[in-house]
């Protein structure tokens, strides 16, 4: 069975970040800031109760890398706020 393609529905893409958030856009940053902090914050945990270095260095590294998604969301979103002001 084909499926046929539905008029009206095509989705736009975007060449550049739309210079307005949505309430939908800035609740789901507000989601993706929680669980990178969250999950860095696990990490940290775990880490911290391992006995086993090398799995201690991986929960280490997984932490950090969700620190640095954490610092990159917000410095992006400092800097989209700055110029739209």
């Amino acid at each position: 069975m084909q499926q046929q393609p539905q008029q009206g529905s095509q989705e736009q893409a975007y060449t550049q970040p739309p210079h307005m958030l949505t309430t939908k856009d800035s609740l789901y940053l507000n989601d993706m800031l929680a669980w990178n902090l969250n999950a860095m914050k696990k990490c940290h945990f775990a880490a911290a109760h391992c006995q086993d270095t090398e799995i201690k260095a991986e929960l280490d590294k997984c932490g950090q890398m969700h620190q640095r998604h954490y610092q990159q969301l917000l410095a992006h979103l400092n800097t989209t706020n700055q110029t739209m002001m």
